[in-house]
């Protein structure tokens, strides 16, 4: 039974046992040179294009809309009439405040003339004290009066002017919210009736930007954009403002961006949805290597007799190949967005490094198996 089972085991070794055949393996190293060249990090988000400066135009007093001057891409001047409400109302209130005013100031002119014979008759004494100060209180009351009725004349006449409304910017119209003949209500909120962009060659972005790159973004930074009206432009600016308030929605937070958008062409209309790439970090022609450079290592299996490596003691190294030597040269970095980094010193310019390395030829092969009696033979199909 021994003898049997150390037969089996013999078998189930010869199954594994593998053996080289076909050409030598061989290693194949990649290179890259050291050279010059510009190193980059980007962010990339959404916004919404809108004017820098934009003023929506209400009314402060109610009535109907009788004219309209612009319209929809209207070009306004600071204080050019852009729409008119009726004012028949308002000229009649401001008639019957008039009137009120003059009806105060006659009867502050009889108290005065009242008064002033009551304080001779005073100083003559010739009337009572308790007569003298009802007089004089009447005065002081018609003189209130005329004061409040100059008030409501300067009250009326300041809604007849608000009945004409005016452009408080230079720019062009945006939006137009009513139409001749409208009657707008200014009874608790102040009726919007037109949006003035101030200047429309002088655009720009608010993008929102997710928490987890808000870190890396600072006012000055380049920002390239493009929207989908114009998908084979590429439009530039940069961030001007980083807003410090985080909006949630949907559990994700981001911050608002504030980027310029110089649009001397026109072509950037507001509302438009923008594709933002910002540029969080550049280098220009700086000394640049692979970054995998960094992490490659020769293998001393796959070395053959004749090559030796000649390794250093340093935390960054790049390794170069000398006929049969593998070099080490000890490098400090600076800069890296992970694909490329760049190199402060420790190696010249135009130095051909190693990055990886691959193995080709002398594939193992399993050899034949041993029979095993353990194992269950295939079953012959004999055909005659």
């Amino acid at each position: 039974m021994n003898r049997i089972i150390r037969t089996g085991l013999m078998a189930l070794t010869a199954v594994l046992t593998m053996v080289g055949c076909g050409e030598k393996a061989t290693t194949e190293f990649t290179t890259a040179k050291v050279e010059r060249g510009n190193i980059q990090t980007s962010i990339t988000a959404t916004g919404t294009i809108e004017p820098v400066t934009s003023v929506t135009v209400g009314t402060q007093v109610s009535g109907i809309v009788n004219r309209l001057y612009v319209d929809y891409n209207s070009v306004v001047k600071k204080g050019q009439v852009i729409a008119e409400l009726d004012k028949t109302n308002l000229t009649s209130e401001l008639a019957t405040a008039k009137a009120n005013l003059n009806s105060a100031q006659s009867t502050l002119n009889y108290e005065q003339a009242n008064y002033n014979r009551y304080q001779t008759l005073f100083d003559k004494g010739l009337v009572s004290a308790d007569e003298y100060e009802s007089v004089r209180l009447q005065y002081l009351k018609a003189k209130d009066q005329v004061t409040t009725a100059s008030q409501s004349v300067q009250k009326a006449q300041t809604n007849l002017g608000y009945a004409t409304i005016t452009s408080p910017i230079d720019g062009v119209v945006l939006s137009k919210s009513v139409e001749e003949g409208q009657t707008v209500a200014a009874s608790f909120n102040t009726p919007e009736l037109f949006t003035i962009a101030q200047d429309l060659t002088d655009m720009r972005v608010i993008a929102d930007i997710d928490e987890a790159d808000i870190g890396g973004v600072k006012e000055g930074q380049r920002v390239a954009f493009t929207v989908d009206a114009f998908p084979e432009d590429q439009f530039e600016g940069q961030v001007t403002q980083v807003r410090q308030q985080a909006t949630t929605e949907s559990n994700v937070v981001t911050y608002e961006v504030v980027i310029s958008a110089p649009n001397k062409d026109l072509k950037l209309k507001p509302g438009l949805t923008a594709n933002v790439t910002i540029f969080t970090l550049e280098k220009n022609d700086v000394l640049t290597c692979p970054s995998k450079a960094l992490r490659f290592m020769p293998n001393e299996a796959l070395l053959s007799k004749d090559e030796k490596i000649e390794d250093v003691e340093a935390p960054k190294k790049l390794w170069t190949r000398e006929g049969n030597i593998f070099k080490a040269h000890a490098v400090e970095t600076g800069t890296s967005n992970g694909i490329v980094t760049e190199i402060v010193s420790g190696i010249s310019e135009g130095t051909v490094v190693l990055t990886d390395f691959s193995i080709s030829g002398g594939e193992a092969q399993p050899a034949e198996q041993a029979s095993n009696p353990f194992m269950p033979r295939p079953r012959q199909n004999n055909k005659k």
